[in-house]
């Protein structure tokens, strides 16, 4: 038979945020930044006619968790068996001096697969399931017996003939975790996962996220002149199909991974038009009735070709209108889309250009953001904030706090600011809200957000996929939860995104008669004019 050996060395490095930032979070809690394994391997070719281990999974562990525990006994008569020894290294998340790691040795054996996909797919279940044995934010791993874990995947991915089914048993293992966060993705959907989070992307131009209530899919927006803009797709429609296939189940990065692709190729979609039930909607409510939204919508499907997708974060205008004395005044509307790596820089230009005009309040509208890099929003945070203040707390797997803080910030300006938010506010834009908020520094206007407060780490394997971590938390800088609760806005308005018009990308000193339309934009407008009434009175 063959014997492998697997060594893997997984190491939890804190890495520093640069900038104004005085603690940093550890090395994988920065969405794109990677925890980097490494699995080797050392086959040997041993005589056919030694028979099978007596005891095909077994382990030995030392540590102050998991000592003596034993995985149990494995399918027995395979005629192969690998040996993996896993030396895992789990740090303090601290930036201070950090007490020794807590290192474990642990050595497994068990069936390999004569089809070389599955064996390779294998190494990578060691990895994973290694990964998430160090790192994971719940160390009871809900509930369950994780060792236990890796020898029924083991054996069920054992008699597999493809690499794809073997995968989908990594998936069903990780979904036992509870965390439909923590997942892996193949090689391709981890290169586009990159080239998106560097401000470009290789797909059709179209903003789609989950709706919470319904599970449906909707287009929160479209590049202006990219593909989908141009085949007529609009704001609210509801996404059906791609290329044949449902998308029922999916949420919106999944769906936006099948989107994407390579620059010349084309992707079908078949989506539900919004505008025909908004007409409809119209005439109901003007007669007294209202209808439902099943049946009333026409479907349509187009053929979108993929283009290199320029993704500008920022979107800006001025809405001007004369106060009760006269004289005219100036709002400051910004529109931050996601949070890519320009996103605070291009903020901190479109702030300082309207400054230049003489705008006295703002507006910054981070509806149907998604979130991205967490670095962005911490930075951004940094644009309208001063001194020393908290940004965002962090809680890890044994319950230990850590602030992360500015170290003497200076905001670009201390006009009066409100934050638009609702249900598609998600990760980096409920941190920057519950930032700003929690400081005194802006007023809340929407619906609660999404509550998607958790840290991840992003760890390329050894096949190219990638395995995404919830490794901790974050709490608001008062200490509120934000993951499954959301951050509440001080003010509501109108939740309904089918009532709101539609809004493009809007270009540098455009016309705000879209916005001046907006129901939420309006109830900012008459809180800045409060705050800007109290801050003449005093």
């Amino acid at each position: 038979m063959e014997m492998v050996e697997c060594s893997l060395v997984a190491t939890l490095a804190p890495r520093s945020l640069p900038g104004r930032v005085r603690k940093a979070l550890p090395r994988p809690a920065v969405l794109g930044g990677r925890a980097r394994a490494r699995l080797r391997v050392r086959s040997a070719g041993l005589g056919r006619e030694q028979p099978p281990p007596p005891q095909q999974a077994a382990v030995r562990a030392s540590g102050p968790d998991h000592g003596g525990r034993a995985l149990g006994q494995a399918a027995v008569g395979l005629a192969a068996a690998a040996v993996v020894s896993l030396t895992g290294f789990s740090g303090d998340v601290s930036p201070l001096p950090t007490p020794p790691a807590r290192a474990e040795s642990l050595t497994v054996a068990f069936p390999v697969s004569k089809a070389r996909e599955v064996n390779r797919v294998q190494r990578t279940l060691v990895e994973t399931w290694g990964l998430i044995r160090e790192t994971f934010v719940d160390p009871t791993f809900n509930h369950q017996d994780w060792d236990q874990k890796l020898q029924q995947t083991m054996v069920e991915i054992f008699p597999l003939k493809s690499a794809d089914a073997a995968y989908s048993k990594i998936s069903g293992m990780l979904s036992t975790l509870g965390d439909p966060f923590t997942r892996i993705i193949s090689p391709t959907e981890y290169q586009s996962f990159r080239i998106g989070s560097d401000g470009n992307v290789q797909g059709v131009g179209v903003f789609i996220n989950k709706e919470p209530s319904s599970g449906r899919l909707l287009v929160m927006d479209c590049i202006q002149g990219g593909p989908a803009d141009r085949a007529g797709i609009h704001e609210g429609d509801e996404l059906v199909e791609i290329d044949g296939k449902s998308v029922s189940g999916l949420d919106g990065e999944a769906a936006a991974q099948r989107l994407r692709g390579r620059v010349g190729t084309t992707v079908k979609v078949k989506l539900l038009d919004v505008f025909p039930y908004l007409e409809l909607r119209s005439i109901s409510l003007a007669s007294g009735t209202d209808s439902k939204r099943g049946g009333s919508l026409r479907q349509k499907e187009v053929q979108l070709s993929r283009e290199i997708i320029n993704l500008s974060p920022v979107s800006t205008a001025i809405i001007s209108h004369r106060s009760d004395d006269g004289h005219e005044c100036k709002t400051g509307y910004v529109r931050l889309a996601s949070f890519s790596q320009t996103a605070a820089a291009e903020m901190e230009n479109a702030v300082k250009r309207m400054e230049d005009v003489g705008v006295q309040s703002y507006i910054l509208d981070l509806r149907n953001n998604p979130g991205g890099l967490v670095k962005a929003g911490l930075d951004v945070a940094q644009i309208w904030l001063d001194g020393d203040e908290t940004l965002v707390n962090t809680i890890d797997r044994d319950g230990n706090v850590l602030p992360i803080n500015m170290i003497q910030g200076h905001s670009l300006t201390h006009d009066p600011l409100v934050v638009l938010v609702n249900e598609g506010s998600a990760s980096a834009s409920e941190i920057l809200a519950g930032a700003l908020h929690d400081n005194g520094r802006a007023i809340l206007v929407g619906h609660r957000t999404f509550g998607k407060g958790k840290i991840q780490s992003v760890t390329e394997l050894d096949d190219g996929s990638a395995l995404f971590i919830t490794v901790a938390k974050y709490l608001s800088p008062a200490l509120h939860e934000i993951d499954q609760v959301g951050i509440q806005p001080d003010i509501q308005c109108s939740p309904d995104i089918l009532s709101l018009p539609r809004a493009p990308s809007l270009r540098e000193n455009s016309e705000a008669t879209n916005l001046e339309m907006d129901s939420c934009i309006m109830v900012a407008e008459q809180a800045l004019e409060i705050e800007q009434t109290k801050g003449s009175a005093s």
